[in-house]
């Protein structure tokens, strides 16, 4: 029942290998095995899982840090269910993951076998690409198809599925019908901007006296175009969840902390890979007002959605930042600085107000401390180059003001809670001499604590703090102030750092603040380690405060909802 190198499963593993890919994210099964000691043969580590859904989380975040494929391998049936969040998530996070799997065999399919199920048929909305593999013969070709799909070629990056039966995977195919040349990587396509959209953009831009960009998921790439290009125009920036850390917060162009106020002032917003999505009030003009959009990207989806650019440039952003600012030469621009270093100025002055109030913010009446002491520590202990992972539903919302790093993962625009501690995992194999940190609420822990024995086994150099409250917070204050009553949504104030000690991983419980700083710099030592802070329950976010929990009509947050309500019902419209 061995399978030899010129079987299927040899093809994937030699394919794989082919492409890049030195790991994959798995939990071993039946219908696999084939694939399995091929892949392990072809000396392709495993990173094996305690659950699906984990293994495509870590494949995505491995995707997000090294800026290539990421790869998960399931069995079939439950292996495959299991994994629809994680693919899910890739799918709304548009990001590059290849997920494989196995079926019963071909004799068996729809006779009720093991596990037998139509996989594609449920992936189908969710990927790029979906397709059972019935012909050993084809195995190459779908490999090929699918790896184009997952990287982006011909629409948006992310997820693509194969399913092979076991009996294909051990099917031996004659050697001349290996077809090399899909071995080879293909070189990516690279979109050139448009001259006759470049121009226009730039006629508009360098008109504008308020102009902010916007950067997104397809910025990632364009780091270092985009720093040009902010500094040459003097533009004010906003980053977002899917680009935090590509520009720094220190750079002159950023107005973080005015979010509000920059979107709202603005006469001109460039978007650069980013969609219109909740986030962005849709690109409401309850929030931009009568602000022209540019709108820059190299997916579609990034491009058109909600409100369309008054200029649409369908390019790699790099390149289209790069095409500007030769178009535009040595023109002056217009931009107001009067109106940029006012808002850079308020930005500043609300940042270090912010970051005194963090570190000073009292206990609550029990002696727990507040989640923004914690996160003061933790930010104070974040080096240049670390990988900060957060996750959370209400802690979430402290953490995005409160912490910051030069690459930041969270649970995205799919609000997919529970991403922690599979991303660092994957984060911190991926990189190991960066400094990897997890910082989640104890309602996020607890989908993929169990993968602590994983981030043991393999050896991943992470720090996992969890921030204990003993509830869903943003639930429970929508609960306590919207319904007068909360049930349902509390935990316990369970000793998450004794579970981490039982599999191996050091662990640390700190409920006073007093020990906090000596308890986070052992637990740097000691990687990977788990540190459980107690945290007020008291304390209210800022999601909680504006509503996030009870889901406006219109907008995710309640100011912006009540400004589109009030729009909407201005004379004329």
């Amino acid at each position: 029942m061995t399978a030899s190198s010129h079987s299927v499963a040899g093809i994937i593993a030699r394919f794989l290998r082919a492409r890049g890919v030195d790991r994959i994210f798995s939990l071993c099964g039946g219908h696999i095995m084939p694939m399995w000691m091929a892949i392990e043969a072809e000396g392709i580590r495993i990173i094996d899982v305690r659950d699906e859904r984990a293994a495509v989380h870590m494949a995505q975040a491995h995707a997000e840090v090294t800026g290539t494929l990421g790869v998960a391998v399931v069995t079939a049936g439950p292996g495959v269910t299991n994994a629809i969040t994680g693919i899910a998530n890739a799918h709304v996070a548009r990001a590059p993951v290849l997920v494989l799997a196995g079926k019963p065999p071909l004799p068996q399919e729809n006779r009720g076998g093991l596990q037998d199920m139509d996989h594609t048929a449920l992936l189908g909305s969710i990927t790029r690409y979906a397709r059972t593999v019935r012909e050993p013969a084809l195995a190459l070709q779908e490999l090929d198809e699918a790896v184009a799909r997952a990287l982006g070629e011909g629409g948006d990056p992310g997820p693509a599925f194969l399913d092979f039966p076991t009996d294909v995977l051990r099917t031996e195919l004659p050697r001349d019908d290996h077809d090399g040349g899909r071995y080879r990587p293909r070189a990516p396509d690279v979109l050139r901007p448009d001259p006759a959209c470049v121009m226009p953009a730039v006629e508009l831009l360098w008109a504008a006296k308020k102009p902010l960009v916007i950067s997104g998921r397809g910025a990632r790439r364009a780091g270092a175009a985009l720093d040009r290009f902010l500094a040459r125009l003097g533009a004010l920036h906003l980053d977002t969840g899917e680009s935090r850390g590509l520009i720094p917060e220190s750079h002159p162009s950023g107005v973080g902390a005015m979010r509000g106020a920059v979107m709202q002032d603005a006469d001109v917003i460039v978007t650069v890979g980013r969609r219109l999505d909740f986030q962005l009030a849709f690109g409401s003009p309850a929030i931009f007002g009568a602000a022209k959009f540019i709108r820059i990207a190299d997916a579609p989806s990034e491009l058109r959605d909600n409100r369309p650019g008054d200029v649409e440039i369908f390019a790699d952003p790099a390149l289209a930042l790069g095409a500007m600012l030769a178009a535009a030469g040595n023109r002056n621009t217009s931009v107001d600085a009067a109106w940029a270093e006012g808002l850079r100025a308020k930005h500043e002055t609300r940042v270090a107000k912010h970051r005194l109030a963090m570190a000073s913010a009292r206990d609550d009446a029990a002696g727990r401390m507040h989640p923004d002491r914690l996160l003061s520590a933790l930010q104070a202990r974040l080096r240049d180059d670390s990988i900060l992972v957060t996750d959370g539903g209400d802690f979430l919302s402290f953490c995005r003001v409160g912490l910051s790093a030069s690459t930041v993962l969270d649970p995205g625009s799919f609000g997919c809670i529970g991403v922690g501690v599979p991303f660092g995992i994957a984060a911190a194999l991926a990189c190991p001499d960066r400094n990897v940190v997890v910082a989640t609420g104890d309602g996020a822990f607890g989908f993929n604590a169990i993968e602590i024995d994983t981030a043991v086994r393999h050896r991943a150099p992470l720090v996992i703090v969890v921030a204990n409250n003993g509830a869903w917070q943003i639930e429970v204050h929508d609960q306590r102030t919207t319904h007068g009553k909360v049930f349902g949504t509390e935990l316990q104030f369970a000793d998450y750092a004794a579970m981490a000690r039982a599999f191996g991983m050091h662990g640390e419980r700190v409920e006073r603040a007093g020990d906090l700083g000596a308890a986070l710099d052992r637990a740097f030592r000691h990687r990977p380690a788990l540190v459980d802070v107690i945290v007020s329950p008291d304390a209210v976010s800022s999601d909680a405060k504006s509503g996030l929990a009870w889901v406006p009509d219109l907008q995710p947050l309640a100011a912006w909802d009540a400004a589109e309500r009030a729009w909407r019902q201005r004379p004329g419209f």
